[in-house]
């Protein structure tokens, strides 16, 4: 009498994962009819695949009574930090977002605006000296045809002067934890890693990342202090925070650059740099600054457009 009961418990067991196969595959193809693209039947298997918790040096110290800068977690929308950055030695326990170059894989695929019509601009300072421009330069830290490259604009006035929006647009980022913005295209585990063994992140500069809201950001380094928070809507010509040197900087500037995360161009990054950091070996292509800002003179001049659109 015993095996056949073992008989019907197989059958029953097999008639369930039957039920669950059809239950899923119903699903999916139903999905599909109601018009859901493949991007979008994957985008949701990637987004819970990346939501792993990030463990690191914080919970360790925190367990010793000290305080860290914890890396980000994974989630899709911008969250404002739980504590401020702007004090220099501090970072923001904000969350770690999708990476700019997630938009290389948006469905459907987005195009960046033609640089003509980006309007609305003004300068982020307003009386600056240009310290150092957009291009090939011995001292960039990036790669373009083989030439070590500066991916923005170096302006300069005095310490603590006040530093505006350029555009209307959303803060993505505003503090020491601001790398998921900036367009790197590869894997940030092992930098973020570094960081957090090495307690890097006061080594940082304050920085703020702006979606312009035009297929564009605009990224603003080396704050002394910043008086905006992430998801924070703001104007241009707005406050956003004060001219500083936090980072590795031998003096007081604004370094300014922009791009569009959905360029498929690419810089390349210093191979020595890359590698002590621990970073990605490629960025997305930035736009020089000049093309955007509005015409100064003695700034303003013979620019050309490396890895735009």
């Amino acid at each position: 009498m015993r095996r056949p009961i073992r008989g019907r418990r197989r059958i029953g067991a097999t008639a369930v994962a039957g039920v669950l196969v059809f239950v899923v595959t119903a699903a999916l193809i139903g999905r599909l009819e109601s018009g859901a693209t493949p991007g979008a039947l994957t985008a949701g298997a990637n987004q819970v695949a990346s939501q792993e918790p990030s463990l690191s040096s914080a919970a360790a110290s925190a367990d010793a009574g000290g305080t860290a800068s914890p890396s980000p977690t994974a989630t899709p929308q911008p969250t404002p930090p739980a504590t401020s950055a702007d004090a220099p030695g501090t970072a923001a326990a904000s969350t770690r977002l999708y990476p700019a170059h997630i938009a290389l894989d948006a469905w459907p695929p987005v195009e960046p605006k033609p640089l003509s019509a980006l309007t609305g601009y003004v300068w982020p300072i307003a009386h600056p000296r240009l310290t150092l421009p957009f291009g090939p330069t011995p001292w960039g830290s990036r790669v373009v045809d083989r030439k070590l490259f500066h991916d923005g604009v170096d302006l300069a006035t005095f310490c603590n002067d006040r530093i505006v929006a350029t555009h209307d647009g959303v803060v993505l980022a505003a503090g020491r934890q601001f790398d998921n913005f900036l367009g790197w295209v590869g894997d940030l585990s092992a930098y973020y890693h570094r960081l957090d063994v090495h307690h890097l992140w006061p080594d940082l500069p304050i920085v703020v990342v702006i979606d312009d809201g035009n297929t564009y950001r605009s990224v603003y380094a080396h704050f002394w202090k910043v008086v905006v928070k992430p998801g924070q809507r703001v104007h241009a010509g707005q406050l956003i925070g004060y001219e500083g040197m936090t980072g590795h900087a031998t003096g007081c500037h604004l370094h300014y650059s922009i791009f569009s995360p959905y360029q498929t161009a690419t810089f390349g990054i210093q191979a020595k740099v890359a590698k002590d950091m621990r970073l990605p070996r490629l960025e997305i292509a930035r736009v020089d600054p000049l093309l955007i800002l509005p015409y100064r003179r003695g700034i303003s001049g013979s620019v050309k457009n490396l890895g735009g659109s």
